[in-house]
């Protein structure tokens, strides 16, 4: 059965998407709303090219602009927005990261990485690093277990070629 989403849940979902961690994948977000990754991403290149309803993709349009990621920030804004709002009750908080562009997860995160020290802000270079260093890793893995898989099968060989000698004797001792 195929499963219809509402406008306005492609829209949050669009805007959860766009407004993600630097550690978060499209992928994870994706599997959290119960949407496939590739439905997720025709929805973004969709409201990119304003091919949803022209009002409310409008304002998605402007807070794509006008807003920076939760990733952008320095760790300035971002220290100073968790003092702002650590007193504040929920709703008061929801409201002003609506207004800056954020999710109040951003700040709970922001908040831990501060506590715990981790506080480094990764540049772009720093993450493409990653990712080359994922890509190699997994590569490195791939050829490790293609080598592992020889060894073994000469190591069966090895060990059928003695059982077969041992039955029938070699073709050494035969030629004698």
């Amino acid at each position: 059965m195929r499963t219809r989403f509402t406008q306005s849940f492609k829209i949050q979902a669009v805007e959860k998407a766009l407004n993600r961690s630097e550690y978060t994948s499209l992928l994870e977000v994706a599997k959290t709303l119960g949407v496939g990754h590739s439905t997720l991403s025709k929805w973004i290149v969709k409201s990119r090219n304003n091919e949803f309803d022209e009002q409310t993709n409008q304002s998605i349009i402007s807070d794509m602009t006008k807003d920076k990621r939760p990733q952008g920030w320095s760790l300035e804004e971002r220290f100073n927005m968790v003092l702002k709002c650590h007193s504040l009750d929920k709703e008061t908080v929801s409201s002003l990261c609506r207004e800056s562009g954020i999710y109040p997860h951003h700040l709970e995160q922001w908040k831990l990485d501060f506590v715990n020290g981790s506080t480094t802000n990764s540049s772009a270079k720093d993450v493409s690093q990653m990712k080359i260093l994922k890509t190699d890793n997994k590569n490195l893995k791939k050829e490790l277990n293609r080598k592992d898989k020889a060894l073994a099968e000469t190591a069966a060989l090895l060990v059928l070629q003695k059982k077969v000698n041992a039955i029938w004797g070699s073709d050494e001792e035969d030629s004698q």
